[in-house]
């Protein structure tokens, strides 16, 4: 198999997380809903625990945390559920960025198809908004402003500390998907400011399938979200449906290992990618988005001259990357992100995703670099 460098699309399974699904698969097989008996107890102390170590990821309360299929079903609670709220008040503006995920932009056009207006603001060569331009297109009729954490095509880190400071004085809701930087850029998802937060545990090491959405109070008020699906009271009658309590025992031991590990992770992924540019040193590319603030483990770069298609053919036997996000890799098209940072044609065709985790060993980067070479050589 070739090394797996595709970790913004997901990531494998934490040894320590595998070890724990397993376990409850076995043990805490009940219903956590049934409380007449010990094995439902049991599984409903498994997932309060897993609320718990979820939440404190982000300095969050355990009950802000609603539990989800991931972050695209959390991001649609977060936008579509506000819908009626903005009917009720007349807020029906919302303020996002051109560079949003799929899981953001296409609930955001269901929203448009019903009467709301949307602001899609653009980022420019750099990849990252400025908290100004997003706080100025801030109304007083808007509902919502939704800002990503962390690019996962670039990997560029977006401002939301100071979006988030900037709204103090303001009713809107402020959502962010952290698809990407959950568990990695700790401390910008911390600000109380931060209303809703979308993420998802296979992007740090957990299971698919299961994700949150955290809904903190402000002051006494949490945001007004109304459920997507109907049958039954759990999350707080905002996500009826069985608990999968084996997913989330495995998510809770996936973001206490993002705290325990922290420090050490990000050194190794800060090597790989000192590593990486290292070897590209001879080759003519180019690094999209800028280099600071950034997730330290995505690398999005064209190489001059080589078409991506062509480049992941010729290091298919050796790495596994990508050339966009996985959402939309199936009917491959140019990816909206570079080509609203107003990048040119060929160098969107050029570009190539690397991205890797803590636990990736020695990356043959002479390797990639000399297949590169080559084929930069026969242009």
């Amino acid at each position: 198999m070739p090394l797996y460098l595709d970790h913004a699309a997901t990531t494998p399974l934490a040894p320590e997380v595998r070890e724990a699904v397993v376990k409850a698969l076995d043990d805490d097989f009940g219903n956590a809903g049934s409380r007449t008996h010990e094995f439902g107890s049991r599984a409903k102390q498994a997932v309060q625990a897993a609320r718990a170590a979820v939440a404190s990821v982000v300095a969050a309360d355990p009950a802000d945390v609603i539990f989800t299929s991931g972050a695209t079903e959390a991001n649609n609670l977060a936008l579509l559920g506000m819908a009626a709220e903005g009917t009720r008040t007349g807020k029906r503006h919302i303020v996002t960025t051109a560079i949003e995920h799929k899981a953001v932009l296409e609930p955001l056009c269901v929203l448009q198809s019903r009467g709301f207006e949307v602001t899609y603001l653009p980022v420019g060569p750099s990849g990252r908004i400025s908290a100004s331009s997003v706080l100025e297109a801030v109304r007083e009729d808007t509902l919502l402003v939704s800002v990503m954490q962390a690019n996962n095509e670039t990997g560029v880190l977006q401002p939301i500390d100071a979006v988030a400071d900037g709204l103090a004085d303001h009713h809107a809701i402020f959502h962010v998907d952290a698809a990407q930087g959950y568990g990695k850029d700790l401390v910008p998802l911390r600000h109380p400011r931060i209303d809703l937060i979308a993420v998802s545990a296979h992007k740090i090491f957990g299971p698919k399938g299961v994700g949150a959405l955290i809904s903190r109070r402000r002051g006494y008020a949490r945001a007004p979200l109304e459920p997507l699906i109907y049958g039954g009271g759990q999350e707080r009658g905002l996500r009826p449906g069985t608990a999968p309590v084996p997913l989330l025992v495995g998510f809770g031991v996936a973001a206490q290992l993002c705290l325990r590990d922290h420090d050490k992770r990000l050194q190794r992924c800060e090597e790989l990618r000192r590593e990486a540019l290292e070897a590209f040193g001879a080759l003519d590319f180019d690094i999209n988005g800028i280099d600071e603030p950034r997730l330290a483990h995505i690398l999005s770069v064209a190489f001059r001259g080589v078409d991506s298609e062509a480049l992941m053919l010729s290091l298919k036997d050796l790495i596994a990357i990508s050339n966009g996000s996985a959402c939309t890799s199936a009917n491959y098209e140019a990816s909206h992100v570079l080509t609203n940072m107003a990048l040119s044609a060929d160098r969107v065709a050029a570009t190539v995703r690397l991205s890797w985790g803590p636990l990736t060993p020695m990356v043959p980067w002479a390797e990639i670099a000399a297949r590169v070479s080559s084929l930069q050589s026969e242009c």
